[in-house]
């Protein structure tokens, strides 16, 4: 399914947003700790926004850039070679078994891919396991769509407009429908909390951005 969109992902996610994606993928870039290894981790990486971000924002650091869908891997590799960029490192990979060795990165981030790996534990447990300790993971994820917000007019806008819009773009109904169901389907913010803390990382907490449309988790790996 996100190898039939990945043209038009980048698009989308600035259309849909109207251009607030940019500055949610800056906070998430701000949030990392850079460490010993000078080396992040993007899971679900799709197009690379993510890695450049941090790249900009880390300019000393390497990037690996994992993804389970290649096709979107693949598009984004074409901004790679636009930039002249050798330093994120684009590489098909399961979120829940990582082909990393233990404590070999920084900070793991991964932005609004957390909703399709299932179950989710598995893919904070592998997070867990390659960071240094001390290490940082940054979750940015949409709100739980079981909370109103603006008084039910982003509900609306999420179960209404938005798949409509999808299927305007990009031709494909079904993708922006599951997005949308997802969405009103994850858990609650305190809830994913918990689910991190299950996972072993402490100092978690997080952050509502935009009303709570998007939410930045991060957790800790003991030092």
């Amino acid at each position: 399914m996100f190898g039939r969109i990945a043209r038009f992902y980048d698009l989308l996610n600035h259309v849909l947003s109207l251009g607030i994606d940019c500055y949610w993928r800056r906070v998430l870039a701000a949030s990392v700790l850079a460490g010993p290894n000078h080396r992040f981790l993007d899971l679900a990486a799709g197009t690379l926004d993510v890695s450049f971000a941090l790249r900009r924002r880390y300019p000393g650091c390497e990037v690996l850039a994992l993804d389970f869908c290649l096709p979107m891997l693949v598009h984004g590799q074409k901004k790679l070679a636009r930039h002249r960029e050798r330093h994120i490192s684009p590489v098909a990979a399961d979120g829940k078994h990582l082909p990393l060795p233990d404590n070999s990165v920084d900070s793991v981030t991964i932005a609004f891919g957390i909703r399709n790996i299932v179950p989710r534990i598995e893919a904070f447990r592998e997070m867990h396991r390659v960071l240094t300790p001390g290490g940082r993971a940054c979750i940015l994820e949409f709100g739980s769509g079981r909370e109103r917000i603006w008084g039910g007019l982003y509900n609306f806008y999420l179960n209404r407009v938005l798949p409509g819009i999808g299927n305007l773009v990009s031709h494909d109904q079904s993708a922006y429908s599951y997005l949308s169901r997802t969405i009103c389907e994850f858990p609650s913010a305190l809830e994913l909390a918990r689910e991190m803390e299950e996972a072993g990382f402490v100092r978690v907490q997080y952050t509502k951005l935009t009303s709570g449309i998007v939410c930045l988790h991060v957790g800790e790996k003991r030092a």
